[in-house]
This record gives structure tokens, sequence and C-alpha cells, in this order.
């Protein structure tokens, strides 16, 4: 069940400019449920991404928590990364924004996912920091439906650790019908980026032995009711 696209995957005959990216994203997601891009963004912006990230006080960065609104709770049994979420007032993330909105009227042109918007955050896991195995959504409980998660540590090596570790789809939406084979273990290379099904895949960052750093993001639906806005704004 391996999605990894490389260099090796486009077909004899054809150049990388007759290779339609987000087709192949789409199809990945459509027939396996996640896809690895090894490099789809230029180095220039994962360059600007990762000197702003650095740029960041780390006093703006507040610990991870789990849930949402009422449920939201700190739980560093589970995880222990260091989070800042994303706007477009800088023009790295701004031109990232870009990206993903691409990527989302493409996947809703061809799998008409309905997604609504994209919310992204910085994350930083400092060493020895990790984040248990979990859900991104759970079945018909929030709008996430795509996930993502740009890498920008640069120069990582094995010894560093700090993997992303995919698990086979569950079977039910609760921690117990989690399943435990790895289906992938990812890399946090330097403009690796991985794509997946929010509501399908367990998965676990890996204890970090150096600093990580990522953009970690969710594409969702709407689901307002009436006044309430879901996504908020």
């Amino acid at each position: 069940m391996n999605a990894v696209i490389s260099a090796a995957d486009i077909p004899r005959g054809r150049g990388p400019d007759d290779d339609d990216p987000l087709e192949r994203i789409a199809t990945a997601l459509r027939e396996t449920g996640y896809i690895v891009l090894p490099a789809p963004l230029p180095p220039a912006l994962l360059g600007a991404l990762l000197r702003h990230f650095r740029s960041l006080d780390q006093s703006r960065f507040q610990t991870a928590g789990i849930g949402r609104e009422d449920d939201h709770q700190l739980n560093q049994f589970v995880r222990t990364d260091e989070i800042y979420w994303l706007d477009r007032s800088n023009p790295a993330v701004s031109a990232y924004l870009d990206s993903m909105e691409t990527l989302r009227l493409g996947l809703n042109r061809r799998l008409f996912l309905g997604l609504f918007d994209y919310e992204c955050h910085y994350a930083h896991y400092q060493r020895g920091s990790f984040y248990k195995k979990h859900l991104d959504a759970f079945k018909g409980s929030t709008n996430r439906v795509v996930s993502t998660v740009l890498y920008l540590t640069p120069n990582w090596q094995p010894r560093d650790g700090g993997e992303l570790q995919i698990y086979a789809p569950i079977g039910g939406d609760t921690d117990e019908g989690m399943s435990h084979r790895v289906i992938e273990k990812v890399a946090p290379r330097f403009g690796q980026m991985v794509i997946f099904l929010s509501e399908e895949f367990p998965h676990e960052v890996l204890t970090s032995h150096r600093s990580r750093y990522s953009v970690t993001g969710w594409f969702r639906v709407n689901n307002s009711l009436g006044e309430q806005l879901d996504p908020p704004r």
C-alpha cells in the first residue's frame, strides 16, 4: 500500500512537464488514501519558510493540545510539541497558502470533496518530543478531511528520529479499533510532504532526537449551521 512518488514513477518518454501532480495526488487519495511527495515545492519557498520559522521567538509558540474548542486539553503523555498558527502576514507563508489553495481547488475538481478552507501551523518538536498514535478526525465528529505535513528539518539523518509512522486504516472510530500494522514510515526530510485522509489513518510522530520543524495543516469542509460558523472565522 505504498503511494510514494519519485522520479522513477514518471513513465519513460514523458518528462516532468507532462506530469500532472494534482492528478497524481488525487489518484493516490482515491486509491490508497495517502501519498508521500519527496519535493513538491520550490527550494526558495522552503528556505523562506524555515527562515521565518526560526526567526519567531520561542515564547510565541504554545504547547500543543488535543481536541477542539470545549474538548481541547493539554496532555503531555500524548504529545509534547509546540505550535504557532499561521496566517498571511508573512510573504513566504502567504505563498505556501497559495499553493495549498491550488491543491484545494484541484482536489475538489477531481474528488468532489467539498473542501472549504485550509488551516495550518508550524510544529516544533524539540529534542525528546513526540506525538503518540492518534487520528486527526473521527468520522462524523469534525470537519477535517485531508491532512498535510510539510517537513522543514534541514540535513535530517536517520539517527535524528522524528519520523511520521502511518498505520493501516482503522475499522472503527475508537482508539480500541486502531490497527497496529505500520504501512508507512515517513522521514522528516527537508521539503518532503505527506498528504492523507484525516479520518482514515492513525499516525504518530516518533521521538525526535534533535529539533524537528514542520508545517501541519488540514483541509476542512463547511459544517456551518444557522448563525454558528464552522470553521470559525
